[in-house]
């Protein structure tokens, strides 16, 4: 077959073409094996010092030295394993990278809304370009398409519905169990019984994995798989039942499964069962055996066009410098790959506390596409993740944040957790989980408590020999006291108890006086005592167990302060106390206050029960309603609204107090303009997207009818009637001069005549009757009379200022 180069464009795609077909016919350019050789010899060679096989001791990145053989970047970067060390000791912070899932095309809008917050965070894509707000992130999916396969994901579980048929049977399950296995065979499944209303059969509905773990035969879950199953049903034999099989349905993964199980289960009240006759009676059984003995039996397979990582800091670092080191990292790791990242501040993240938002620390989300336009993809490799935390490091040293590659070989950590081994159960803070199996509790427990955990192979033990080894010279050569403390305590966990009886008994003490340990106590004592600047919101109980975290936290620190820091610490531990102090003042004076406003309400009638409490309860569940707020609409869009609502509140409430006497000297006319001018503002507000004021218009109706109004004024100039359009301006001078004619005020009167008119209109139309006026002459269709007098409004509202500054012109 001839081969035309002059057919691609780009010089890589001539370069890449040239070489994909050269190897079609048998040839290998001499480089190509002169690069394979060395990376092979690099990988025999490296395994001690690099963790069984990282690139770092090969000089060559398996991503940039593609199949082309050019561009081959060095990746020698890693620090001595000695300054790493002695960084540590002296207070440096490790390099957190995470690569968090996987993700197809499909589920690309999903996770850019999460890392943005659904628009409300900016992100920042690979060419320095930021991206906010809805419409901008829409055309990420549009920018990448062309690198996602959308490859389907596994049929994994498929639902099942079969109605059996028989004469008389006394145990129903052991029937339907036994009609199941009939026709799914080895397949794990689980199942729900009902019995037919004519008494001559039932019904059985229930879950199935697709797999079989026996020949490895995947079912399809489809109308093709139904008649498999019904034949081999119709083949054995049945035992005088009739059978018919029907698949509804299939999903992928344990999440899938847990949820249709789940859900099966509270449809029949907790009557299933699985296919050994075990009942499964409520959901956390339900997500027990889908995620404990069905996990290993799906061999589940997903599209892996995106992936989702996270890089993390302690908490207090700098924001900016950790997002500059975030940037720099991504560049360097991920060059030629299209990606957008965004940093969650504590301080200023959108999302609430309570649903997972607000992390106590600083961190970045970063979505990367696998492959780039080269055709290149990303390898998700340990030694790529060792790759990548050295490159974190250095980025953020470059930025002024002391931070170091580690591995969890060089303090004996224990491994870490994933995210299909734990449920979250408490957001507030530092987010707690439980195991979902009791193997995955004790893997969780082990590595928050930070358990001792020492390697097998054969390459990792001698990795942890030499770590060893530098931690003895680092605590034999060091110049300051809080090193050597560090090196001696990190010895002390390399110790196996055959090394040393009582190496444990000797770790725990070392630990409990560690000077890593109480730097990290000292941080968490200024994250709970920065707690108190936003102290106006808080109660009375509130505070109580406010002060009580600070005192604890403070126990802690005092028991792991080094004797060198005690003086240093009694001064923190002082002025933390202070802080303490000057917020229990505030929080008496709060409540001072609302005692106050208690007892002028009393006095102008409007007495409120449980003054003190009464106060600080409305304050909190008012606090409550704007979080909520805040959380399912966004911080922007609640702002917005919250303003026109207050203004049409505090008009309402004006309004009420002139018509019930309490109030005198202002005119009701001139205030229910003003209420229909907020009115129109929040329609307008609600009709261009305002989710908040669409909510609230739900549940009140003058606003509802505003709204309803601005709606179909907006329908109309969409579909650009013209003739409407005329009608309009007509209408709007025929009431100009009708008023004129009749020689009506141009203030109050004229005001009260406009809101007539918009009442009673309104009635009539909540009525279902038509409007008066409603044809014009010719037959020509009017517009809504409400519609009309949203600009009218403002008119009348311009002469009422007129006429107003008028009068004090008269009266200087």
């Amino acid at each position: 077959m001839e081969f035309f180069l002059g057919a691609f464009s780009a010089e890589w795609e001539q370069r890449k073409a040239a070489l994909l077909h050269d190897r079609s016919l048998g040839r290998r350019k001499p480089i190509d094996e002169e690069e394979w050789r060395h990376r092979s010899a690099g990988f025999a060679a490296g395994g001690v010092a690099s963790g069984g096989g990282s690139l770092a001791k090969t000089g060559i990145s398996r991503r940039s030295a593609g199949v082309l053989g050019g561009d081959v970047r060095r990746a020698d970067t890693e620090r001595p394993m000695r300054t790493r060390f002695e960084a540590l000791a002296s207070g440096s912070q490790p390099a957190v990278v995470k690569m968090a899932s996987f993700g197809g095309g499909s589920r690309l809008g999903a996770m850019v809304n999460y890392v943005s917050r659904n628009g409300e965070v900016v992100v920042e894509n690979e060419r320095g370009e930021r991206l906010r707000g809805r419409d901008e992130l829409a055309a990420v999916g549009a920018d990448w398409d062309h690198l996602m396969k959308n490859r389907a994901e596994s049929r994994d579980i498929g639902s099942f519905r079969i109605e059996a048929f028989f004469v008389q049977e006394s145990d129903l399950d052991l029937l339907a169990r036994s009609v199941v296995k009939r026709g799914f065979a080895d397949r794990s499944f689980a199942y729900a019984v009902t019995p037919r209303a004519d008494g001559n059969g039932i019904d059985i509905e229930g879950l199935v994995v697709l797999r079989s773990p026996k020949d490895g035969e995947r079912l399809t879950g489809d109308d093709k798989a139904s008649r498999l199953v019904q034949a081999r049903f119709q083949q054995g034999d049945r035992d005088g039942v009739e059978a018919r099989f029907r698949l509804t349905g299939y999903g992928n993964g344990v999440d899938y499964g847990t949820s249709r199980l789940r859900a099966l289960v509270d449809k029949h009240g907790g009557a299933v069962r699985d296919e050994q006759g075990r009942g499964i009676s409520n959901a956390r059984q339900a997500g027990d055996l889908v995620q404990q003995e069905w996990r290993d039996k799906l061999h589940s397979r997903k599209p892996r066009d995106v992936m989702h990582l996270i890089m993390s800091a302690r908490a207090g670092t700098a924001v900016a410098a950790f997002e500059s080191a975030a940037r720099g990292f991504l560049a360097a790791e991920f060059s030629g790959h299209h990606y957008v990242f965004a940093v969650h501040d504590p301080a200023n993240d959108p999302k609430a506390e309570h649903s997972g938002g607000k992390r106590p620390h600083v961190h970045a989300h970063a979505i990367v596409v696998m492959r780039s336009d080269a055709g290149d993809r990303i390898e998700t490799t340990i030694p790529a993740f060792r790759q990548w935390r050295v490159t974190m490091a250095e980025k953020a040293r470059d930025h002024g944040i002391n931070m170091e590659m580690t591995d969890r070989r060089e303090r004996a950590s224990a491994p870490a957790f994933g995210k299909n081994q734990v449920r979250p159960i408490n957001s507030t803070g530092r987010t707690e989980h439980e195991g979902t199996s009791e193997a995955a509790e004790r893997r969780y427990l082990a590595k928050r408590s930070d358990e001792r955990s020492f390697a097998h192979t054969h390459a990792s033990k001698a990795y942890t020999v030499l770590a060893k080894q530098e931690w003895r010279s680092l605590a034999g050569g060091a110049g300051h006291e809080t090193v050597a403390t560090f090196a001696v305590a990190q010895i002390l966990r390399l110790e196996t108890d055959g090394e040393r009886p009582n190496a444990q008994e000797a770790f725990a003490s070392a630990s409990k006086n560690s000077s890593s340990q109480s730097r990290i106590n000292l941080v968490q004592l200024d994250h709970l005592v920065s707690e108190g600047d936003d102290m106006r919101h808080m109660t009375r109980p509130e505070f109580e167990a406010y002060e009580k975290r600070v005192e604890m936290a403070l126990f802690r620190a005092d028991r792991t302060t080094p004797p060198s820091e005690r003086a240093d610490f009694e001064e923190i531990a002082a002025a933390a106390r202070e802080h303490v102090n000057v917020r229990r003042e505030l929080v008496a004076l709060v409540e001072q206050r609302d005692r106050d406003e208690a007892t002028e309400r009393h006095e102008e009638g409007h007495p409120r029960p449980n003054d003190i409490q009464g106060t600080a309860q409305e304050r909190d569940d008012s606090l409550e309603r704007w979080n909520d707020a805040v959380s399912r609409h966004g911080l922007a869009t609640v702002k917005a609204a919250n303003q026109i609502l207050v203004e049409i509140e505090r008009a309402r409430e004006a309004i009420e107090r002139v018509e019930a006497g309490k109030v005198g000297g202002q005119d009701v006319r001139a205030l229910k303009v003003e209420l229909d001018l907020e009115l129109g503002k929040a329609a307008e507000l609600g009709a261009a997207g305002n989710t908040l004021i669409r909510e609230v218009a739900e549940v009140d109706d003058e606003l509802r009818r505003t709204l309803i109004a601005v709606e179909r004024e907006r329908l109309e100039r969409e579909r650009g009637r013209s003739e409407g359009r005329e009608v309009l301006r007509s209408n709007e001078r025929n009431g100009s001069e009708e008023l004129e004619e009749r020689g009506a005020p141009r203030g109050s009167n004229a005001a009260g005549h406009s809101q007539t008119d918009i009442r009673s209109n309104d009635n009539a139309q909540s009525d279902g009757r038509e409007p008066s006026g409603e044809r014009a002459s010719g037959g020509a269709p009017r517009t809504d009379l409400a519609k009309q007098q949203v600009p009218r409004l403002e008119f009348l509202q311009r002469e009422a200022d007129e006429r107003e500054r008028d009068q004090d012109d008269r009266e200087r």
